[in-house]
């Protein structure tokens, strides 16, 4: 896991008779801006040379804040060191921890059915009409109501999975038993579960992982961790949980300046800037970004996951009692 202090840019320009090339890159640091400026110069000037000779590169780094498209480290201004373990603020303004090795795994809810519900419904509208095409002579009321079946596929498809996640007992208690189903063929595994406003977190607590052990992997298919998440801890190895609530949430229609991913911050916009942080701190404080609700499976820990959930728990008041947001 990368997290930088400094953050630099660098361009060059490269003119021929036939063509002009300009390149950007990034340089970072964790030691001075003067590191990092010398880095991003080395940096444009290498993929510059490469350009000329003809090679296939980007012209110009996007300034996102993680997701190792290009495997940049995670862009994002520090705001704690502790150990290991980094709390950043992210792009829109809330903290996030990011450790090494301790395994976060955040589970959103659904928010409608699944593709493979759609397939199976529009299977069973076309299929039926279908048959009694090939078996008897076909009936044109069929027809049409085969036909106002599919147009008002995700409609009714909506409705039946709400039918559905009512009977199994909500969205929260779905995940609740995919994570036991996931842990009863795991009895070493131990999991500190929050629920938050849009799914439910777990925390591994039994040993660490590496991002890239197949173990994390099947983890994240098992209980449907978000595609993206799970590509971004691959590729910056580290995982990450927010902690502290998501800005609109608490009542913040400003947005954080400068915009997403634009980290470092030009000088120009800091006092804006920090008086959009003490607005949100002040905010944030009547609200935690998850509760605690449960542990589950071997309860065995270790002490870097105990050190890992201790911070996790203090930053996000978890165990608080407050609205989570």
């Amino acid at each position: 896991m990368l997290i930088p202090e400094f953050w630099a840019e660098s361009r060059a320009r490269h003119r021929s008779k036939n063509r002009q090339i300009t390149v950007r890159r990034f340089g970072w640091s964790d030691t001075s801006q003067a590191d990092a400026q010398a880095m991003a110069d080395r940096r444009v000037q290498e993929s510059l040379q490469r350009l000329i000779a003809g090679e296939t590169l980007t012209r110009r780094e996007p300034k996102v804040p993680y997701g190792g498209a290009d495997g940049l480290p995670i862009r994002e201004e520090v705001v704690r060191r502790a150990g290991p373990d980094v709390l950043t603020r992210n792009s829109y303004g809330a903290l996030c921890l990011n450790s090494p090795d301790v395994l976060f795994i955040d589970i959103d809810f659904p928010t409608g059915p699944p593709l493979k519900f759609y397939a199976i419904y529009l299977a069973i509208t076309l299929g039926i009409p279908a048959l009694f095409t090939i078996l008897v002579e076909p009936k044109p009321a069929l027809i049409i109501a085969a036909v106002a079946m599919v147009v008002l596929g995700a409609w009714i498809c909506d409705l039946i999975f709400s039918a559905w996640l009512k009977l199994q007992g909500g969205p929260e208690r779905v995940m609740q038993r995919r994570i036991e189903r996931f842990l009863q063929n795991r009895p070493d595994w131990h999991f500190r579960i929050y629920r938050t406003p849009a799914g439910i977190r777990a925390i591994a607590m039994h040993r660490t992982f590496l991002a890239d052990d197949p173990e994390v992997a099947k983890c994240f298919d098992a209980l449907g961790a978000d595609r993206q998440y799970a590509r971004m801890c691959r590729l910056q190895k580290c995982f990450r949980a927010r902690v502290s609530p998501k800005p609109w949430r608490i009542g913040m229609t400003r947005h954080i300046r400068p915009g997403r991913g634009a980290w470092p911050a030009p000088p120009e916009v800091q006092p804006q800037r920090q008086a959009w942080i003490d607005d949100y701190e002040s905010r944030s404080k009547a609200y935690a970004a998850c509760r605690f609700m449960e542990a589950a499976g071997s309860m065995s820990t270790t002490t870097r996951t105990n050190t890992v959930c201790r911070l996790h728990d203090e930053f996000s008041r978890a165990e608080s009692g407050l609205p989570i947001a």
